[in-house]
């Protein structure tokens, strides 16, 4: 009996032991927690060390309260046990997933070997050694893979401080409005705080309402320990799609709590009293990109994507995101420009841009390509594209299954492209002037080719508009050379600036101005920035989280590659282009555009006309391009409506059956609603109907014409220019 009682007792002292030490343990939590982030290792230690009576048989079992499953449950929880787990610990599963617990086995011989503590890792800086034992504790051992990691980090961190430092020096003007939009917005405010105070007061109360609300409703699911959010009957936003958005109480509360912030500055922003109608729009228009600024998803700390993602990794994905920042900012010079595609993954010429055809003559400002026939016959009037020189012309000739170059060439048509020069700064003196004449040098030179007296001509965006110029000139020189002319998503008329009200008021179009007389350019770096704004979540911010949060690599998508091969702009075009034609809108007014002696207006233009807009086209609304039409003289006018936007209502072919289009009989007397409420709906591309429309006004079929060997094959020399 003394010796069971000697043995129990014996047995009994580690227990008391365990127990003294389970009873230190939220004390010791405590302390860590206060003695700040040096100590958050110590606190997972004593955590782990208080729940251990389930495993070691040594410690009470004591249950857990509600509150206390329900924190553990919640992605904070989770994710700071997963970060500060000890070295070898396995990751967790999931955002939602308890990291795995170690079995102490007490059994245990010699330890597996460590590498060194951080403070003597030779791999790391003094200043990274340092910052990393405070977030891990002194003497903590890291992973391998962290380790790399961190070492990667801390390269990648100098070369993006070196690449930033690059970054060129804009004018004031078009990094932001200027201080008269300011201005106008708190005169707005105050004027409204001292007539209807009791409508500020009220927006304010709603506000806290709606926020005191939603609290309480988090605050009583957390009580519950349930992982079910409150209803949610708010419109669905593909930003939030993961389903922790809605199952889970944090993601839930900062999504709904986004929205209702949205709403109230959605609110702020409508209830000014703002008389001007460009400042409205302006006001609305930066309210919204704050708003999508702000959206949780592109902050790593409240996107479950990339936690997830960097959980399952061990911060690789964080560490390849990184890597592709710094990718981006050194390849745009300085600038943060997100790729939306893989840089590499096209060769214009090899796998896009492969349609046969010749350089037949090339000037200082574009070459001219003949492309080669692939039927016996022809029709005798020959056709010439203008595309826009904002961009390059291979948007019509990506890939042979979605090329419109190389469908009209089997349709049996002795097809003209020009191909723009990227200028660079020796071009700041080319205006508007230099470009109309090279419509009439083109025209000239396929005349001559083809040996006809007349052409058809298609104008694609801001080269339509162009080309709605060169016709007007030609009327008034008396030349009757163009037999017809198409229009692609078009603007003549830009009395309602639509989305780029926010960039066509003077303190924009001024800071243009200062940069261009400084640099000579628009520069394409900056034009994509600016046109990526008027799509920020889908063009910025979606593509941002995929790349930086995400490290996911862009993707081999021809259109969007083609999309971040941009043109410079000459200084001088540019500024009578915004100044002339958009601000001023003199080309649909009395006076005219001035242009090489002449004062062109859109009334001038009276050949037979087909146009094709898009009807979610954001660059050139389809309203917008049907009132220019409207203005022109010609009695024989034809206007399709495609579905979908400004590139993708275009490049739209037949084979792939995807979006329809619209016309209507009713003309263009009673304006665009009678015209679109009219309008009758076809599947398919308008392709083939424009193409019946052209061959009627094409001539007879005549033997094909082959352009030899001319000056190189296409796509030429200017093409492959891209901006340094």
């Amino acid at each position: 009996m003394k010796a069971a009682a000697k043995a129990d007792g014996k047995a009994a002292t580690p227990a008391k032991a365990a127990t003294k030490t389970a009873a230190k343990a939220p004390a010791a939590q405590a302390k860590a927690a206060k003695a700040g982030p040096t100590s958050r290792a110590a606190a997972a230690r004593a955590r782990t060390a208080s729940r251990s009576d389930t495993r070691t048989g040594t410690h009470r079992k004591t249950a857990k309260p509600a509150v206390e499953k329900a924190a553990e449950a919640s992605a904070g929880m989770v994710a700071a046990d997963d970060a500060l787990r000890p070295a070898g610990a396995p990751a967790s599963a999931g955002i939602n997933a308890k990291p795995a617990q170690k079995q102490v086995d007490t059994h245990a011989t010699a330890p597996e070997p460590q590498s060194p503590p951080l403070a003597q890792d030779p791999k790391l800086t003094p200043r990274t050694a340092a910052f990393v034992e405070a977030a891990f504790g002194t003497g903590s051992h890291l992973p391998e893979q962290l380790a790399q990691n961190i070492e990667r980090i801390e390269s990648l961190t100098q070369r993006l401080i070196s690449a930033l430092s690059q970054r060129p020096q804009h004018s004031p003007g078009v990094e932001a409005p200027g201080t008269e939009l300011f201005t106008t917005a708190t005169a707005a405010w105050m004027k409204l705080l001292a007539e209807q105070p009791e409508r500020v007061i009220g927006q304010q109360v709603s506000f806290w309402g709606e926020t005191l609300r939603h609290f309480a409703e988090a605050q009583a699911a957390f009580a519950r320990g349930t992982l079910k959010a409150p209803p949610d009957e708010s419109p669905r936003d593909r930003r939030f799609a993961n389903p922790l958005w809605e199952s889970h109480p944090f993601f839930n509360f900062i999504r709904r709590q986004y929205q209702i912030n949205s709403q109230a500055l959605e609110d702020a922003a409508g209830a000014l009293d703002v008389p001007d109608m460009s400042d409205r729009r302006r006001i609305t228009w930066f309210t919204r990109q704050m708003i999508d600024m702000m959206a949780p998803t592109n902050f790593l700390a409240t996107n479950p994507d990339a936690l997830e993602k960097a959980i399952a990794t061990e911060g690789e994905s964080l560490v390849k995101g990184l890597e592709n920042l710094v990718r981006d900012v050194e390849h745009s010079g300085g600038e943060l420009i997100v790729s939306l595609a893989d840089r590499d993954a096209f060769r214009v010429g090899e796998n896009i841009g492969t349609t046969e055809g010749t350089v037949v003559a090339r000037t200082r400002l574009y070459e001219l390509i003949q492309y080669k026939p692939t039927t016996d016959s022809v029709h005798q009037i020959p056709l010439v594209i203008f595309p826009p020189w904002i961009n390059k012309f291979y948007i019509l000739d990506l890939k042979p299954q979605n090329s419109l170059i190389k469908w009209i060439v089997d349709q049996g048509y002795t097809l003209f492209v020009v191909a723009w020069k990227n200028p660079d700064q020796s071009y700041a003196d080319t205006g508007m002037a230099e470009y109309v004449q090279s419509y009439v040098e083109v025209m000239d030179r396929v005349l001559d080719l083809t040996d006809q007296e007349k052409l058809n001509v298609v104008g694609y965006c801001i080269a339509g508009t162009t080309l709605a110029l060169t016709l007007s000139l030609l009327k008034q020189r008396g030349d009757d050379r163009v037999n017809s002319a198409t229009f692609f998503t078009t603007l003549t008329d830009f009395s309602d600036q639509g989305e780029f009200t926010a960039y066509l008021q003077d303190d924009f179009v001024s800071g243009i101005e200062q940069e261009v007389d400084r640099t000579g350019l628009l520069s394409a770096r900056l034009m994509t920035r600016t046109f990526s704004f008027l799509r920020a979540n889908d063009l910025i911010w979606a593509p941002a989280i995929r790349s930086y949060m995400l490290g996911e690599a862009p993707p081999a998508f021809d259109l969007l590659f083609w999309n971040g091969d941009g043109t410079n702009l000459p200084g001088r075009m540019a500024v009578e282009y915004l100044r002339g034609l958009c601000q001023q809108n003199a080309f649909v007014k009395d006076e005219g555009f001035e242009l090489l002696g002449k004062r062109l207006r859109v009334g001038d233009v009276d050949v037979p006309i087909c146009a094709i807009a898009c009807e979610t086209d954001h660059i050139a609304p389809a309203r917008d391009s049907w009132r220019g039409v409207a203005r022109m003289a010609s009695r024989d006018k034809t206007f399709i409506l495609s579905e979908s936007g400004h590139i993708a209502g275009i490049i739209n072919p037949p084979s792939k059956k995807k979006y329809g289009h619209y016309t209507s009989d009713v003309g263009f007397a009673d304006g665009w609603e009678a015209w679109r409420e009219k309008a009758s709906h076809h599947a398919g591309s308008w392709w083939g109907r424009w193409g019946d429309w052209l061959a009627e006004r094409s001539g007879r079929m005549v033997h094909a014409r082959d352009p030899g060997n001319g000056l190189g094959a296409a796509p030429g020399e200017y093409v492959h220019e891209r901006n340094a």
